[in-house]
């Protein structure tokens, strides 16, 4: 199956990726509100994950690469294998974000806390997240979860991501971003980005997505509301990364909660 097949699969993909902006030359605020929302939330009411075509140009792809050496633009680093996480390594940005993520994390999060609020009325939950970021990250810092959590992700030839959730204490935002900022075939092979999502008394169910350089998917990071007969019910998200057969693949993910 080759990078093109993968990135047809599977439907409702299609309709937000072939709807979305061109990122070239646009403000942030621009390129998000051309993405047509109502589609994304009918894509993420029948699956965990829904695309949002290319956000990023080749060229801001490569100037976030260009900031992994560079210590000074993180907070800290982790090596995945150390920690029985995978194998490969990940920095989380320090204060301030570079400008690029922190625009892009402030344009995402209105449209995703629309999503949000009506998933938490589906549970029956009281709808809890404000409009704007910066009103939900006083929360977090209030509950003491003041270290920034984008970060930047690298895997080179052998490396993986094992299924997991991006939780950071007591606040959390139900939905996460991430961008790619590799070329599939082109820089990397394998590497396949994995959602898992585990329902009551059935089986698990399995979605493997590749894609291409720039392209951003939004995915349930915990859980997310699915249709039962008798209404919703949560249905239990998991994440990773397949192993990478060769080359070197570079992601940018976007938590919008902040961490203890």
């Amino acid at each position: 199956m080759t990078a093109a097949d993968l990135r047809r699969f599977p439907g409702h993909g299609d309709v937000v990726e072939a709807a979305s902006t061109d990122s070239r030359g646009s403000s942030w605020a621009t390129r998000l509100d051309s993405i047509p929302w109502s589609e994304v939330e009918l894509a993420l009411s029948n699956q965990p994950y829904a695309r949002l075509g290319r956000l990023l140009t080749a060229a801001e792809c490569g100037h976030l690469k260009a900031l992994y050496p560079d210590d000074r633009s993180f907070r800290s680093r982790v090596d995945m294998e150390r920690h029985r996480f995978g194998a490969g390594e990940y920095k989380y940005f320090a204060h301030p974000l570079p400008p690029l993520v922190e625009e892009l994390r402030s344009a995402a999060y209105p449209h995703l806390a629309r999503v949000a609020n009506r998933w938490a009325e589906a549970l029956g939950v009281t709808p809890s997240f404000p409009p704007r970021l910066e009103d939900f990250l006083a929360r977090c810092h209030a509950a003491g979860q003041r270290r920034p959590t984008p970060l930047l992700l690298r895997y080179e030839t052998g490396g993986y991501n094992t299924l997991h959730q991006d939780l950071y204490g007591e606040v959390a935002f139900p939905l996460q971003l991430a961008v790619f900022l590799s070329q599939p075939d082109r820089d990397y092979t394998g590497g396949e980005f994995l959602l898992v999502e585990q329902r009551p008394r059935a089986q698990s169910v399995g979605e493997a997505l590749l894609l291409g350089e720039g392209e951003a998917v939004v995915f349930a990071n915990r859980h997310r509301p699915a249709r039962s007969a008798r209404g919703f019910y949560r249905a239990a998200v998991r994440h990773g990364v397949s192993r990478v057969r060769s080359g070197q693949r570079f992601t940018l993910g976007v938590i919008f909660h902040d961490a203890l």
